[in-house]
């Protein structure tokens, strides 16, 4: 592997690995197919080495060494292993587990059935799939955790930010065409008439229940809620804070089994019955009518953006106060609007702007601001407007024009450095055993010691 391959992969493999997701992980029509490699009672199968090596590939690497991916699989493992014994890292497997159940039936709802879903994913049954998506969260949250709390205190100088500049400045790849963007987003706001109408619905269906109807039927006849319809809206092993405010305040506030009167939240209209609380966890159904706007009230806000632009425009406001003021998205109204990438970078890469925003940002130059348009985030239909903050030509990286961005390699190089520190102190009196067919990789690590090789 190539030394730039090292710098633009390899200090980004541990985060890499964690924040991998259901849809990155099962792909319909996978099987696993033997174990990689054991470390301790953790495995890595040959699946999971070829998946990594498969997102490099549309990454863009076009050097790939599967003893490099194996390796830093290895390390993640020890990770999760050394992290399930770590006593201040919490025990959230049975949270972890519900929330797998809940994943499983959100995939199940992009199927017909479920005997179609398990097929286009290769598993014989429901138990056997439901296990696979439990073992990947399980690995992330641990892994993470562990590597958090082994980096926690890591940092980088000015002086250390320039010294990786000057070091690597050679082997730094080209940044593509990049925009800085800024957004005041907005919820619609329903009218009173159709608020009442979703709480007169919620009430009905209470008074149905009473009557007889168990909470479960109506839950999954009527709530809206993806996660939770199909399984009667029961969330188990509900952790304090995980919820919204308003739903964990009302489901805390009733007794065991009784029903909450409708519950306003961000998401919509809620019933909520508490089955069962114990110290800081607890198990609760609920029926969601979402807060889905009408057309009506999305003109509405619209309009009411329309006019935000044009109190900027006439230099009554500015575009950071307008957001402060008016935005509803709590991640960019205390920062005047500024979204961010992945990378927690205010440039964005032109070409992964999603196609509806950039259809709305065709024929603007920097500091031009959009018409009110109608978009969605976290499946909620949003009206937003943008404006252009700067536009970034392609460029080679330079301390002057990407500092933040170098600054972030360097931090991720020490952060790495200190993980390879803590496998490498681990290794003696960890048991580690790597399949044959990686008898011939040459690992950084000394993996294969043969005092504890089986």
């Amino acid at each position: 592997m190539t030394n730039k391959l090292k710098i633009t992969f390899l200090l980004g493999i541990f985060m890499m690995i964690f924040s991998s997701n259901m849809n990155a992980q099962l792909k319909p029509g996978e099987l696993v197919d033997g174990i990689a490699a054991v470390i301790g009672d953790e495995i890595v199968l040959e699946s999971d080495v070829n998946e990594q090596m498969n997102y490099a590939k549309q990454q863009g690497a076009s050097q790939t060494d599967k003893c490099d991916f194996l390796e830093n699989l290895i390390s993640n493992k020890l990770l999760v292993y050394e992290a399930k014994k770590d006593t201040l890292i919490e025990n959230r497997s049975a949270a972890i587990k519900e929330q797998a159940n809940a994943k499983y039936r959100q995939l199940l709802s992009q199927f017909p059935d479920e005997k179609t879903m398990l097929t286009a994913y290769k598993f014989r049954n429901s138990f056997e799939m439901k296990n696979a998506i439990e073992k990947i969260d399980i690995d992330q949250y641990y892994g993470q955790a562990k590597y958090q709390r082994i980096t926690e205190k890591a940092d980088v100088t000015p002086n250390e930010v320039t010294d990786f500049y000057n070091m690597y400045k050679s082997q730094l790849p080209e940044v593509k065409d990049e925009i800085s963007l800024a957004q005041i987003m907005m919820y619609p706001k329903l009218t009173e008439a159709h608020k009442e109408d979703l709480i007169k619905r919620l009430k009905k269906i209470k008074q149905d229940i009473a009557g007889g109807e168990t909470f479960e039927s109506q839950a999954r006849i009527y709530s809206e809620d993806e996660g939770s319809a199909a399984n009667g809206g029961l969330y188990k092993n509900i952790y304090k804070g995980q919820m919204v405010k308003p739903f964990e305040a009302a489901a805390l506030n009733l007794q065991e089994n009784e029903i909450s009167e409708p519950v306003e939240s961000e998401f919509g209209y809620h019933i909520i019955q508490l089955i069962k609380k114990s110290g800081k966890v607890y198990d609760a159904r609920h029926i969601l009518l979402k807060a889905t706007p009408t057309d009506d009230e999305i003109k509405t806000a619209k309009a009411k953006l329309d006019s935000i632009k044009g109190l900027v425009l006439a230099g009554k406001m500015t575009f950071k106060d307008a957001a402060f003021k008016f935005s509803d998205d709590k991640k960019t109204k205390f920062n005047g609007g500024i979204i961010t990438g992945a990378d927690g970078s205010d440039k964005i890469e032109r070409e992964s702007i999603p196609g509806s925003i950039s259809y709305e940002l065709a024929g603007l130059n920097k500091g031009d601001i959009t018409a009110a348009f109608e978009d969605e985030d976290n499946k909620r239909k949003v009206v937003k407007i943008i404006k252009q903050e700067d536009v970034i030509p392609a460029h080679q990286i330079t301390l002057e024009t990407d500092y933040n961005r170098i600054k972030q390699m360097a931090l991720n190089k020490k952060r790495n450095e200190m993980i390879e520190k803590f496998v490498n102190s681990k290794l003696p009196t960890t048991f580690i055993s790597i399949d044959g067919r990686y008898d011939t990789c040459n690992f950084k690590a000394n993996w294969k010691k043969e005092s504890i090789k089986k």
